[in-house]
């Protein structure tokens, strides 16, 4: 058994917990000594992992069934922590879904719930446990975008959209609560091995020819995730060739990014 930090009074709250990004964070935190509280729609893996975390690292681990896509999901998540009297002293925002396609081809009803997950269960849970934060004067709040954030990314429209109103949530209430005492971070990992892209590479001959070398460790991505968040660091982009990705949204004209990311995707579709 991992021995326990001076953090362990502590507790992170995980969504999408039960597999990638979302375990790996689990994990992470879990040998730092947190106690979690682990969010995911599937039973049966959150509770196996709960319960191995709480095993190896010492810590309490409660598995918390809920679909956040639901209206008012958010609002009994919190309402359940309150009854509970347990305080979430960090909120990491990782659940969300990708599709990859041309948006004609999509259903509204789809673009709706990557909206509907990206965007609206991210801010209701801002909105239901970061007040609690700033009344007791601390906390941390890791909400996962995407390197998508900072560029237009054809067949990828919406979830590209979604991820740059978390960046642009993330920078504005970071400096909105930068004297009192909560921190919020985004996370912006490139194309990292998780289940949620080998899902996408089922559906998509593209992103089946990705090069391998694009392709990130979900470790190291939690690693940067969570020294991120402990840091108070605005914005974390793992890797140097996203952080060159990055550099280069930010950089350089929308025109010009929207014509060569436009070039790429026709390319890979040849």
């Amino acid at each position: 058994m991992a021995r326990r930090s001076a953090e362990t009074t502590q507790t992170a709250l995980v969504t999408g917990a039960s597999s990638g990004i979302g375990a790996a964070l689990a994990q992470r935190f879990a040998r730092a000594g947190f106690n979690l509280v682990l969010v995911a729609r599937s039973t049966p893996p959150l509770q196996a992992l709960a319960d191995a975390l709480a095993a190896e690292h010492g810590i309490r681990a409660w598995a918390v069934a809920a679909d956040l896509s639901q209206p008012g999901a958010a609002h009994r998540l919190a309402a359940a922590m309150k009854r509970a009297r347990r305080p979430i002293d960090v909120l990491v925002n990782n659940a969300g879904v990708l599709e990859h396609g041309r948006f004609v081809d999509m259903p509204a009803k789809r673009h709706g719930e990557l909206i509907g997950l990206n965007v609206g269960a991210l801010t209701d849970l801002v909105a239901h446990f970061v007040p609690g934060m700033v009344a007791r004067g601390h906390g941390r709040v890791l909400n996962v975008a995407s390197i998508a954030a900072f560029q237009p990314v054809p067949m990828l429209a919406t979830y590209a959209a979604t991820k740059a109103y978390v960046l642009s949530l993330t920078e504005s209430l970071a400096e909105e609560l930068a004297d009192s005492g909560v921190s919020v971070t985004a996370l912006c990992p490139g194309i990292t091995a998780t289940p949620m892209l080998s899902r996408a590479r089922q559906a998509s001959h593209e992103l089946e020819r990705l090069p391998g070398f694009v392709v990130g460790s979900v470790d190291d991505v939690a690693d940067e995730g969570f020294e991120a968040c402990m840091n108070g660091d605005v914005i974390r982009v793992p890797g140097t060739l996203n952080q060159a990705a990055m550099l280069a949204g930010r950089a350089t004209p929308k025109w010009l990014l929207r014509r060569v990311s436009g070039a790429l995707v026709r390319g890979l579709r040849r």
